[in-house]
């Protein structure tokens, strides 16, 4: 999906910021113009996801290493991890699980440091107690149990630390419910502000108990052209795909992929291309999002 106006000058804005503090006026000032011209050249024809990953290079080649989120991403990971047990007990519970799952991993969703720009702990907490009264749309949630049953393999695609959890625990659920099910995990190659990498799944559990692989690449979303010869094999061969978060949206939507779109709203961007408030959680296929096109 090709990067839209509002997304380029969030870009702009966001990478200013970022220098504001340095001293160094002239610096900053070609910086910014190299920003710009990877916009210029390439914002016309790239996802939001691969111009981030270019700009990400750029700062680093004229300011070092960007922020270091080891700290944080173990922070939130081991947040849900303590809050693990209790949620999984809440999805037992539910009348359908799967759905259930589904609530659980959209208000998780909210731990994303690029488009939330002060992640809240009391926020996200609010967001996980009224999960479970949250509610999935019912058409598409049945043709996804109808892809389910016909599918031999899932591909997840996983977006951010601390959310890895829940989508742990979903692929936990899916491998109870649907034990056919050949399930593959794909994470970031590289660091990328707190998105999950090999590291995350490991620390979490995941790669106990599902095929874990990185994508090759640090784009901040999926981006095919940048993805490793496996995982580039492994989504486009998936008979189901399972694309979590707002990055992995930008940059797979319009590949006529079968994928299941779960995030949460967060910025104004998304508000509006999906007629929702801001933190409410859209779940759709790819297939059936109406009103979008690959350049919006």
């Amino acid at each position: 999906m090709k990067a839209n106006a509002m997304c380029i000058a969030c870009m702009v804005a966001k990478q200013e910021k970022l220098i504001r503090p340095f001293f160094e006026e002239g610096r900053k000032t070609e910086y910014m113009h190299r920003v710009l011209e990877i916009l210029y050249r390439h914002g016309r024809f790239e996802s939001s996801p691969w111009l981030a990953e270019q700009i990400g290079q750029c700062y680093e080649s004229f300011w070092g290493e960007k922020e270091d989120y080891t700290r944080i991403k173990h922070q939130y990971n081991q947040l849900l991890l303590d809050k693990e047990m209790e949620i999984e007990g809440h999805i037992h519970g539910a009348k359908d699980p799967i759905e259930a799952c589904i609530k659980y991993v959209c208000a998780a969703n909210y731990i994303d440091f690029s488009a939330v720009e002060n992640v809240n702990g009391q926020t996200f907490g609010k967001l996980l107690e009224k999960a479970g009264c949250e509610s999935v749309p019912k058409s598409e949630y049945k043709e996804f149990k109808k892809d389910l049953e016909k599918a031999d393999t899932l591909v997840y695609l996983l977006d951010n630390c601390g959310e890895i959890v829940l989508d742990k625990v979903f692929m936990k659920f899916l491998k109870e419910f649907y034990p056919g099910l050949r399930i593959t995990a794909i994470v970031r190659g590289r660091e990328v502000l707190n998105d999950a990498t090999m590291e995350d799944a490991r620390e979490v559990g995941l790669t106990e108990l599902v095929s874990c692989v990185g994508n090759g690449n640090g784009a901040p979303g999926t981006v095919l052209k940048r993805f490793d010869r496996e995982a580039k094999r492994l989504l486009m061969d998936a008979d189901l795909v399972i694309s979590k978060g707002q990055g992995n949206f930008e940059g797979l939507f319009g590949e006529g992929l079968n994928s299941y779109y779960l995030f949460l709203c967060k910025c104004e961007l998304f508000v509006r291309r999906f007629g929702l408030g801001q933190y409410e959680s859209v779940f759709a296929n790819e297939l059936r999002i109406q009103g979008l096109t690959e350049s919006e």
